[in-house]
């Protein structure tokens, strides 16, 4: 007796956004980046369609990081002071689709930059590359609130993703966004109700559903991903379901939550047993970033450049069975 395979039929797709304008587009980026308008869960090419392959962006930080691993200021090298030399550096050498740039500078704990010296460093990444940009603050609302809307007005015209709106904090940059014409971050807990009441709070201030993407909080391997990934997936499966209010795309931080784990960083002095320090931190960012993937998630923000490659040759192999 033949075997078919049994097909799941949905009702919707995951909107289809788009990050960067070229010059016919009013910017100044070589190319855009496109992600979503999936019709199945992840790469079940019998099901459905994945139309636009999922996207690596590589993180910039603003101000010289703070107890960088060993491996990842190796990776880096000495353009971690340059957010500018740093984001071509991602681009020309590590691949990168988009860049991410996190303004952690402007946090009152840190150097407590101005907005127009976080807006000077946008300006200065945007020179920099020709890939689309997302722009994070850093992450104290107030702050962000001060600096968000100045970066957003010199970014106009580019067509960045702008992180991040929450449930608390999302009035400033959701009108930042609408009046210079970029797309939208929004930011939840793991908890699908509130990621769902956020994106129903922008979309009441007038900004339509297809310029906003999702991101909630995930954790890397061992620390929380399972139920990140069960979010994900239910996140998925409601925008097939034709929920409008879940239907985004998803981002996930894959990076700078993997590389906070003892088990990435430890020194191999430490624990021996584990293995050598540079290849586990490694293999955590991939592996966790390979789990996103399959959980549904578009945009993989990742630190270090052989952990993105790696997940670059999967998202190769998985596509190449969408054909």
């Amino acid at each position: 007796m033949p075997f078919e395979t049994p097909v799941e039929k949905w009702a919707s797709a995951v909107n289809t956004v788009t990050i960067g304008a070229t010059s016919a587009e009013g910017g100044t980026r070589a190319s855009t980046v496109t992600v979503g308008g999936d019709t199945s869960l992840p790469f079940l090419q019998f099901e459905g369609k994945t139309p636009h392959r999922p996207v690596i962006a590589m993180e910039v930080l603003d101000v010289p990081p703070e107890e960088w691993p060993p491996p990842m200021a190796e990776a880096v090298g000495d353009v971690s002071d340059d957010p500018a030399a740093w984001a071509r550096k991602a681009v020309d050498e590590f691949g990168a689709d988009l860049i991410s740039l996190r303004l952690v500078g402007a946090h009152p704990d840190q150097q407590d930059r101005s907005a127009e010296g976080c807006a000077q460093t946008v300006t200065s990444v945007l020179s920099a590359v020709n890939v689309p940009l997302i722009i994070w603050g850093c992450g104290q609302a107030d702050k962000d609130n001060e600096i968000m809307p100045r970066c957003s007005e010199v970014a106009a015209g580019e067509n960045c993703l702008l992180g991040t709106a929450a449930q608390d904090n999302y009035k400033t940059i959701t009108a930042a966004c609408m009046a210079d014409g970029h797309k939208l971050l929004a930011e939840a807990p793991l908890d699908i109700n509130i990621q769902k009441q956020v994106n129903i709070l922008v979309s009441e201030m007038g900004l339509d559903l297809s310029r906003i993407i999702m991101y909630q909080a995930t954790g890397g391997l061992g620390y929380g991903m399972e139920y990140a990934y069960s979010i994900m997936e239910r996140t998925r499966l409601a925008a097939l379901a034709a929920d409008r209010m879940l239907s985004m795309p998803l981002l996930a931080l894959v990076g700078s939550e993997c590389w906070k784990a003892k088990e990435a960083r430890s020194p191999e002095e430490v624990v021996p047993e584990w293995g050598a320090e540079s290849e586990r931190g490694v293999a955590w960012e991939a592996t966790t970033a390979t789990c996103f993937l399959h959980a549904g998630t578009h945009i993989l923000v990742m630190w270090h450049p052989r952990a993105a490659a790696l997940v670059r040759k999967t998202i190769d192999s998985l596509m190449s069975q969408e054909a």
